[in-house]
């Protein structure tokens, strides 16, 4: 909101105060999303204290992708996977959405599922 499909206005919170929008305005790059989420997700997420966060893992905000107007990198993907994981308790499961850029949707997947990956492999050492 208002990007592509143009819903998740600020105000919608859901039935029992259950859902967080943050809009983004065109051309947000990695460094305002990380401050939104630091500020917003991450607090909010830990005062839910979640046993699972489920994510609908979509990676069209990146900088090649035509759709969303965003001007995320893989590293930006690498960095949300690592603090949702946390925020999650070490439990989280994507479900792959979106990403019409099949470089940066290669890019930006590795990079997501390879931090889930090795945040893992370090909570089980």
């Amino acid at each position: 909101m208002p990007l592509y499909p143009g819903t998740g206005a600020a105000g919608e919170r859901g039935a029992h105060d259950q859902i967080l929008n943050l809009p983004l305005a065109p051309g947000t790059g990695g460094a305002e999303m990380r401050a939104a989420y630091e500020d917003h997700v991450l607090p909010t997420l830990a005062g839910w204290a979640p046993e699972l966060v489920i994510v609908s893992a979509g990676f069209d905000a990146h900088a090649a992708d035509p759709l969303a107007a965003l001007e995320w990198q893989a590293e930006d993907y690498a960095w949300l996977a690592r603090h949702l994981l946390e925020a999650g308790g070490g439990r989280v499961v994507s479900v792959l959405e979106g990403g019409y850029d099949l470089a940066a949707l290669e890019d930006s997947v590795a990079a997501w599922a390879g931090t889930l990956a090795a945040c893992s492999k370090e909570a089980t050492q």
